[in-house]
This record gives structure tokens, sequence and C-alpha cells, in this order.
């Protein structure tokens, strides 16, 4: 059993952890202040290939295999999780229902102009439907060789930046799976409005927004799959975005336990640097180990991915794991800092805040742990 990256996996990654160090760092703290990402960084994204990074070259993406995509995206959080997140939507669960359910027509108009930096949004969520994807009320009605869509969405990552969104909704008075469609609707279609923009406690350079649909009318050749596939498309995106995240819990978990032992090393404490301290050894020591742990699982769920492997059970394990192994690291890092680390005068108080959102978002942990106890179920029962 190989543990090693490939010599392309390790260049990729380091090329990438140069931008981000260079390019996207420097920004962090004032990005998460004013809430906004500056256009001149997502132009330098979208001139770096990040919109495209899982898009085959034929459509004018990099190709790039489920690992590097990971590593990519450790990367880019360890240094804002608010970009990382944009880009890990776009990549995962707002561009793979078309790749693998749209039509051969709608795939050769729209994945070039996505891989290109055209950016892409995943509207599932509702007031009322967020765990319970199933209670979504959005209504789509058929009117000929057109669909009529009428309904709101919430916490819409890339709300207010996407050019495309895939929107889940059922056919009016409906219940159950079987009644949910998935569509491509572009920004431009009448009666979309992106009505409010989330203030919220963690990546907050990352928009998140209301999507109202009053009305808005798409061609049937918009549909993603076959009526009544939109539960299937919204599970099997979901199952390569959860990896995305888990990736992206690992870079803000690293983050923490780099700035903690920087820290650790300048700080003097009863006459000591703080990082000769037992207890401190002792935190450095079950972060590492806790975060290491996440990412081999995190690994092994990327490779069945690209195995074209079954991946649901693992990818769930290896967003469980991540997200709450860096939750822990942050806790920690915040009380190695002390009081300091409950300023914005120190990035551990970021990482706290953007890390918090790794256990609800695509999925909470409780959500995780009843898809492994299914499969657990299964196989052993």
């Amino acid at each position: 059993m190989d543990f090693t990256l490939s010599e392309q996996q390790t260049m990729f990654r380091d090329m990438v952890r140069d931008f981000a160090a260079r390019e996207i760092a420097p920004l962090a703290a004032q990005m998460d202040r004013e809430a906004d990402m500056p256009e001149a960084l997502i132009q330098k994204l979208r001139e770096g290939g990040f919109f495209g990074l899982t898009f085959p070259e034929p459509l004018g993406g990099l190709g790039v295999d489920t690992t590097t995509y990971g590593l990519v995206v450790e990367e880019l959080s360890a240094a804002s999780a608010g970009v990382a997140v944009m880009i890990c939507v776009h990549n995962s669960v707002g561009s793979y229902p078309i790749a693998m359910f749209g039509s051969d027509e709608l795939k050769a108009r729209v994945l070039p102009r996505m891989a290109a930096g055209e950016i892409a949004a995943f509207c599932v969520s509702e007031a009322g439907a967020g765990s319970d994807a199933a209670a979504l009320t959005t209504a789509a009605a058929r009117d000929g060789d057109h669909y009529v869509l009428t309904g709101s969405k919430m916490w819409v990552t890339n709300g207010s930046r996407a050019r495309y969104y895939v929107v889940l909704a059922r056919t009016p008075g409906s219940v159950g799976h079987d009644s949910v469609h998935a569509f491509l609707v572009e920004r431009d279609a009448p009666g979309l409005c992106v009505a409010k923009k989330e203030d919220k406690m963690g990546l907050r350079c990352s928009d998140t927004c209301v999507v109202e649909l009053d009305g808005v009318r798409i061609p049937a050749a918009n549909l993603l799959g076959r009526e009544g596939d939109g539960f299937k498309v919204a599970m099997k995106a979901l199952d390569g975005g959860r990896i995305g995240i888990a990736f992206q819990a690992l870079g803000i978990g690293r983050a923490c336990l780099e700035a903690s032992v920087r820290y650790a090393g300048q700080r003097i404490a009863f006459g000591e640097k703080l990082w000769h301290i037992p207890t401190v050894r002792d935190k450095f020591a079950d972060m590492a180990a806790r975060l290491h742990a996440a990412r081999l699982t995190a690994l092994h769920a990327a490779w069945l991915k690209d195995q074209g492997r079954p991946h649901t059970k693992e990818a769930a394990m290896a967003k469980l794991l991540a997200t709450e192994a860096a939750g822990h690291v942050a806790d920690e890092a915040i009380q190695i800092h002390g009081g300091f680390g409950y300023t914005k005068d120190y990035d551990v108080e970021r990482y706290y805040r953007d890390v918090r959102v790794t256990r609800i978002y695509e999925g909470t942990s409780e959500i995780q742990r009843l898809v492994i106890a299914r499969s657990v179920i299964k196989e052993l029962g």
C-alpha cells in the first residue's frame, strides 16, 4: 500500500501553496472584515485554472483527479476558507450534476464556460428543508416544452456571483423523492432574484444568499437526468462535495496547528517557551494525530472516487472525521493562544469561526452518522 503522492500531485500542491501564500493569505483578514472578495483575486483564480480543476481537458478544464483536487482545496483553505468554498462548490455540487446528468448539448454549451470561470451554485436548502432535502417545497410545473419554477432557496454559496444555478424542485402538490427534479437555471432567467446576502459568522468573503424563483420559465432541455431524478442527482453530487469539505476542514485545521506551533515558539510563560510546557506538547500531539487520521480517511475516499468505486460511506466518514477533528484543533488553537487567540489580531480567531460551518453544510455531522450507520447495517446486518 503506497501512500506517496505522485510527482504531479506534489508539484500541483506546491504550486497552489505558493499561489495561496502570495495572492490569498495577505488579503484574508481584510476579506473577512469586509465580507467580500476582490474581483481582481477572482480573475487571478480564473487565470490560474481554479474554476476548471475537475472539468475534462476537452472542455477547457484541467481534469485533475479527486486526490489532487482535495490537495488544492486544502491549500486554499489554509489561506482563506472563504475563497476555498467558492472554488469547492463550483467544482463539485455546482457543476457535477450538469456533467453527469445534463444532455450532451447542455454540457457542450455550459461546461466550457464554467471551466473558464463563469461561476456555478447549488440550490437545495430552503427555510423548511435543510438536512431533510426531500421536504423542499419549491415547485416545478410542466408547461409544454418548458418548466416554471416557483420558490425560495436559502444558504446558496456563490449566490450573488453565480451565472448558473443547479436547482432542486418538485411537482406541485406531490410528496416523496420521486417527485423531485433537478434543473439548470441561468442568472438572466426572468423571475430569478438574489434577494439577500447573509451576514455570516465565518467564511465571510464567500457570498451566501437567498435566491428567489418567481415563475422562472426554463426550457425542458434544462432538466438534469429524467423527471424524478432530482434526489439522486443531489445525493451523487454531495458524495463528491463532502470529500471537498473534508479537505477544506483539513486545511483550516492545519493552519491552526501551524499558527499554534509558531506562537508557542515565541511566547514565554513560566520562564520558558510555551512549547516546552508538557500540557501544550500534549495538545500538539493530539491535534496532529487527529488531523493525520482524518487526512488518511479523506485520501481514501478520494481514491475510491477516482477508481469509480462506491464511496458514499467513505465520503461521509471523511467529512465527519475531518470536520470534527478540525473543530477540536481550532478550539485548542484558541486555548494555546490564550487571550490573544480571542482577538481578531490573530488568525486563529478567524479559523475558529470559519471551521464551524463545516459540520453543518453539505450534510451535518448528524446526517453523516446516519449515512454511515445505514451503510454499516446494510453491510453487516
